[in-house]
Protein backbone atom coordinates (compact mmCIF):
# COMPACT_ATOMS: atom_id res chain seq x y z
CA UNK A 1 0.00 0.00 0.00
CA UNK A 2 2.73 2.37 0.92
CA UNK A 3 4.35 1.78 -2.52
CA UNK A 4 1.01 2.32 -4.07
CA UNK A 5 0.59 6.08 -2.56
CA UNK A 6 3.90 6.62 -3.60
CA UNK A 7 3.21 6.34 -6.77
CA UNK A 8 0.05 8.29 -6.99
CA UNK A 9 1.91 11.15 -5.49
CA UNK A 10 4.27 11.09 -7.38
CA UNK A 11 1.97 10.77 -10.45
CA UNK A 12 0.05 14.08 -8.91
CA UNK A 13 3.04 15.72 -8.68
CA UNK A 14 4.53 15.25 -11.77
CA UNK A 15 1.01 16.47 -13.34
CA UNK A 16 1.04 19.55 -11.70
CA UNK A 17 4.59 20.11 -13.11
CA UNK A 18 3.89 18.87 -16.54
CA UNK A 19 0.64 21.32 -16.26
CA UNK A 20 3.21 24.22 -15.07
CA UNK A 21 5.65 23.75 -17.55
CA UNK A 22 2.73 23.44 -20.50
CA UNK A 23 1.63 26.58 -18.96
CA UNK A 24 4.79 28.63 -19.54
CA UNK A 25 5.24 27.26 -22.74
CA UNK A 26 1.86 28.70 -23.52
CA UNK A 27 2.54 32.18 -22.42
CA UNK A 28 5.93 32.33 -23.82
CA UNK A 29 4.42 31.17 -27.46
CA UNK A 30 1.81 34.11 -26.92
CA UNK A 31 4.29 36.54 -25.94
CA UNK A 32 6.58 35.46 -28.76
CA UNK A 33 3.66 36.17 -31.30
CA UNK A 34 2.98 39.25 -29.58
CA UNK A 35 6.46 40.78 -30.19
CA UNK A 36 6.15 39.53 -33.37
CA UNK A 37 2.78 41.25 -34.07
CA UNK A 38 4.36 44.19 -32.69
CA UNK A 39 7.18 44.37 -34.48
CA UNK A 40 5.83 43.80 -38.16
CA UNK A 41 3.59 46.60 -37.26
CA UNK A 42 5.63 49.27 -35.76
CA UNK A 43 7.83 48.39 -39.51
CA UNK A 44 4.45 48.50 -41.50
CA UNK A 45 3.68 52.19 -39.67
CA UNK A 46 6.72 53.69 -40.26
CA UNK A 47 7.60 52.42 -43.87
CA UNK A 48 3.75 54.05 -44.77
CA UNK A 49 4.56 57.33 -42.53
CA UNK A 50 7.62 57.79 -44.23
CA UNK A 51 5.79 57.22 -47.72
CA UNK A 52 3.19 59.40 -46.45
CA UNK A 53 5.96 61.86 -45.63
CA UNK A 54 7.49 61.62 -48.89
CA UNK A 55 4.27 62.54 -50.75
CA UNK A 56 3.50 65.57 -48.71
CA UNK A 57 7.05 66.64 -49.64
CA UNK A 58 6.41 65.98 -53.57
CA UNK A 59 3.26 68.14 -52.71
CA UNK A 60 4.81 70.83 -51.17
CA UNK A 61 7.69 71.06 -53.90
CA UNK A 62 5.42 70.45 -57.08
CA UNK A 63 2.34 72.85 -56.04
CA UNK A 64 3.18 74.97 -53.30
CA UNK A 65 6.47 75.52 -52.59
CA UNK A 66 6.87 79.21 -53.93
CA UNK A 67 8.99 79.89 -56.70
CA UNK A 68 12.52 80.45 -57.03
CA UNK A 69 14.24 83.62 -57.49
CA UNK A 70 16.28 82.78 -60.54
CA UNK A 71 18.20 85.80 -60.58
CA UNK A 72 19.83 85.64 -57.24
CA UNK A 73 21.83 82.87 -58.79
CA UNK A 74 22.87 85.66 -61.58
CA UNK A 75 21.62 87.74 -64.40
CA UNK A 76 22.55 85.33 -67.34
CA UNK A 77 21.87 81.79 -68.12
CA UNK A 78 23.37 79.95 -70.80
CA UNK A 79 20.68 77.32 -72.76
CA UNK A 80 22.01 74.93 -75.78
CA UNK A 81 19.77 73.39 -77.72
CA UNK A 82 17.63 76.20 -77.39
CA UNK A 83 15.89 76.97 -81.22
CA UNK A 84 13.66 73.75 -80.54
CA UNK A 85 11.16 72.44 -78.09
CA UNK A 86 12.69 72.23 -74.72
CA UNK A 87 15.20 74.30 -74.82
CA UNK A 88 13.39 76.67 -76.61
CA UNK A 89 10.72 76.51 -73.96
CA UNK A 90 13.05 77.16 -71.35
CA UNK A 91 14.80 80.28 -73.25
CA UNK A 92 11.48 81.89 -73.17
CA UNK A 93 10.34 80.86 -69.59
CA UNK A 94 13.32 82.69 -68.36
CA UNK A 95 12.97 85.26 -70.65
CA UNK A 96 9.72 85.66 -68.73
CA UNK A 97 11.83 85.32 -65.45
CA UNK A 98 13.58 88.69 -66.57
CA UNK A 99 17.33 86.26 -66.99
CA UNK A 100 19.49 87.25 -69.64
CA UNK A 101 20.10 84.66 -72.12
CA UNK A 102 23.22 82.89 -74.14
CA UNK A 103 21.91 80.83 -76.72
CA UNK A 104 24.06 77.80 -77.89
CA UNK A 105 23.09 76.75 -81.47
CA UNK A 106 24.09 75.07 -84.64
CA UNK A 107 21.83 77.08 -86.95
CA UNK A 108 22.48 80.87 -87.05
CA UNK A 109 19.00 81.10 -88.89
CA UNK A 110 16.81 79.23 -85.85
CA UNK A 111 18.85 81.18 -83.01
CA UNK A 112 18.53 85.16 -84.80
CA UNK A 113 14.21 83.44 -85.55
CA UNK A 114 14.72 82.38 -81.69
CA UNK A 115 15.88 85.49 -80.39
CA UNK A 116 13.82 87.90 -82.66
CA UNK A 117 11.14 86.06 -81.36
CA UNK A 118 11.91 86.56 -77.20
CA UNK A 119 12.65 90.34 -78.31
CA UNK A 120 9.07 90.46 -79.64
CA UNK A 121 7.58 89.20 -76.71
CA UNK A 122 9.59 90.27 -73.62
CA UNK A 123 10.96 93.79 -75.83
CA UNK A 124 14.09 95.17 -74.41
CA UNK A 125 14.20 93.75 -70.64
CA UNK A 126 16.02 90.45 -72.06
CA UNK A 127 19.43 90.84 -73.23
CA UNK A 128 20.77 87.83 -75.72
CA UNK A 129 23.90 86.49 -76.60
CA UNK A 130 24.22 83.72 -79.40
CA UNK A 131 26.78 81.62 -79.75
CA UNK A 132 27.00 79.59 -83.48
CA UNK A 133 28.64 76.11 -82.82
CA UNK A 134 27.81 72.33 -84.02
CA UNK A 135 28.79 70.10 -80.95
CA UNK A 136 28.75 67.35 -82.89
CA UNK A 137 31.71 68.72 -84.93
CA UNK A 138 33.42 70.63 -82.11
CA UNK A 139 36.67 68.31 -79.72
CA UNK A 140 35.54 68.85 -76.53
CA UNK A 141 38.99 71.80 -76.10
CA UNK A 142 37.15 73.45 -78.91
CA UNK A 143 33.73 73.86 -77.43
CA UNK A 144 35.43 74.85 -73.85
CA UNK A 145 37.61 77.94 -75.61
CA UNK A 146 34.23 79.14 -77.29
CA UNK A 147 32.16 79.23 -74.52
CA UNK A 148 35.11 80.23 -72.37
CA UNK A 149 35.72 83.24 -74.96
CA UNK A 150 31.82 84.16 -75.28
CA UNK A 151 30.51 84.17 -71.44
CA UNK A 152 33.54 86.54 -70.45
CA UNK A 153 32.44 89.19 -68.24
CA UNK A 154 28.91 88.03 -68.15
CA UNK A 155 27.33 87.07 -64.47
CA UNK A 156 26.35 83.12 -65.75
CA UNK A 157 24.38 82.06 -63.12
CA UNK A 158 22.12 78.91 -64.67
CA UNK A 159 23.54 76.70 -67.09
CA UNK A 160 20.96 74.44 -69.49
CA UNK A 161 22.85 71.51 -70.81
CA UNK A 162 19.82 70.45 -73.10
CA UNK A 163 21.33 69.98 -76.37
CA UNK A 164 20.49 66.33 -77.18
CA UNK A 165 20.89 63.88 -80.11
CA UNK A 166 18.93 60.62 -80.53
CA UNK A 167 17.90 58.02 -82.88
CA UNK A 168 15.47 58.84 -85.49
CA UNK A 169 13.70 55.34 -84.81
CA UNK A 170 14.96 52.10 -83.33
CA UNK A 171 17.94 50.10 -84.47
CA UNK A 172 20.04 47.06 -83.25
CA UNK A 173 23.10 48.21 -81.75
CA UNK A 174 24.91 46.79 -85.25
CA UNK A 175 23.01 48.49 -86.86
CA UNK A 176 23.85 52.57 -86.38
CA UNK A 177 25.80 54.48 -88.38
CA UNK A 178 29.50 55.53 -86.87
CA UNK A 179 28.23 58.57 -87.79
CA UNK A 180 25.04 58.57 -85.38
CA UNK A 181 27.25 56.77 -82.77
CA UNK A 182 29.54 59.46 -82.82
CA UNK A 183 27.05 62.52 -82.65
CA UNK A 184 25.25 61.00 -79.75
CA UNK A 185 28.36 60.65 -77.62
CA UNK A 186 29.95 64.14 -78.40
CA UNK A 187 26.56 66.06 -77.93
CA UNK A 188 24.92 64.11 -75.70
CA UNK A 189 28.23 63.30 -73.24
CA UNK A 190 31.14 65.40 -74.54
CA UNK A 191 29.92 68.62 -74.78
CA UNK A 192 27.83 68.64 -71.72
CA UNK A 193 30.78 67.67 -70.08
CA UNK A 194 33.29 70.21 -71.71
CA UNK A 195 30.51 73.47 -71.09
CA UNK A 196 29.82 72.59 -67.62
CA UNK A 197 33.78 72.45 -67.05
CA UNK A 198 33.61 76.27 -69.03
CA UNK A 199 30.87 77.70 -67.04
CA UNK A 200 31.75 76.15 -63.17
CA UNK A 201 34.77 78.02 -62.52
CA UNK A 202 32.62 81.33 -62.87
CA UNK A 203 30.07 80.10 -59.90
CA UNK A 204 32.65 78.90 -57.99
CA UNK A 205 33.85 82.43 -57.97
CA UNK A 206 31.04 83.75 -56.52
CA UNK A 207 29.71 80.83 -54.95
CA UNK A 208 26.29 79.94 -56.57
CA UNK A 209 24.94 78.94 -59.53
CA UNK A 210 22.53 75.97 -61.17
CA UNK A 211 23.30 73.20 -63.36
CA UNK A 212 20.66 71.39 -65.22
CA UNK A 213 21.14 68.56 -67.12
CA UNK A 214 18.23 67.08 -69.16
CA UNK A 215 18.16 63.67 -68.95
CA UNK A 216 15.70 60.77 -69.97
CA UNK A 217 13.30 58.80 -68.35
CA UNK A 218 14.83 55.53 -69.95
CA UNK A 219 17.46 55.90 -66.70
CA UNK A 220 15.86 55.13 -64.13
CA UNK A 221 12.12 53.74 -65.83
CA UNK A 222 13.37 50.76 -67.27
CA UNK A 223 16.63 48.44 -66.33
CA UNK A 224 17.38 48.77 -69.52
CA UNK A 225 16.82 50.46 -73.28
CA UNK A 226 17.17 48.25 -76.18
CA UNK A 227 17.19 49.09 -79.47
CA UNK A 228 18.29 52.40 -78.39
CA UNK A 229 21.48 51.92 -76.44
CA UNK A 230 23.64 54.71 -77.13
CA UNK A 231 21.14 57.11 -76.47
CA UNK A 232 19.81 55.56 -73.11
CA UNK A 233 24.06 55.06 -72.23
CA UNK A 234 24.41 58.46 -73.07
CA UNK A 235 21.54 59.58 -70.64
CA UNK A 236 23.03 57.42 -67.60
CA UNK A 237 25.94 58.96 -68.02
CA UNK A 238 24.46 62.58 -67.66
CA UNK A 239 22.46 61.45 -64.58
CA UNK A 240 25.80 59.82 -62.72
CA UNK A 241 28.00 63.04 -63.88
CA UNK A 242 24.60 65.19 -62.31
CA UNK A 243 25.03 62.91 -59.01
CA UNK A 244 28.69 63.49 -58.81
CA UNK A 245 29.25 67.19 -59.61
CA UNK A 246 26.01 67.95 -57.10
CA UNK A 247 27.92 66.57 -54.22
CA UNK A 248 30.89 67.95 -54.81
CA UNK A 249 29.70 71.29 -55.38
CA UNK A 250 26.82 71.71 -53.14
CA UNK A 251 28.93 73.09 -50.14
CA UNK A 252 29.87 75.81 -52.84
CA UNK A 253 26.28 76.71 -53.01
CA UNK A 254 25.93 75.35 -56.53
CA UNK A 255 22.63 73.43 -57.45
CA UNK A 256 22.35 70.88 -59.48
CA UNK A 257 19.44 68.51 -61.20
CA UNK A 258 19.26 65.97 -64.06
CA UNK A 259 15.72 66.66 -65.22
CA UNK A 260 13.92 63.45 -66.98
CA UNK A 261 11.42 63.61 -69.18
CA UNK A 262 10.21 60.75 -71.41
Amino acid sequence: MELSFGCILSSKTNLKCGRKVYTFSMAAMEFENLFIITTVSAIGFISVFKSFINFLRWVWVMFLRPSKNLKEYGSWALITGSTDGIGKALAFDLASRGLNLVLVGRNPLKLESTSSEIHEKYGGKVGIKKIVIDLAKSSGKEIAQVIEEEIKGLDVGILINNAGVAYPYAKFFHEIDSELAESITKVNIEAATWITWSVLPGMLKKKKGAIVNIGSASTVVTPSYPLYTIYAASKAYLAMFSRCISLEYKQQGIDVQCQMHC
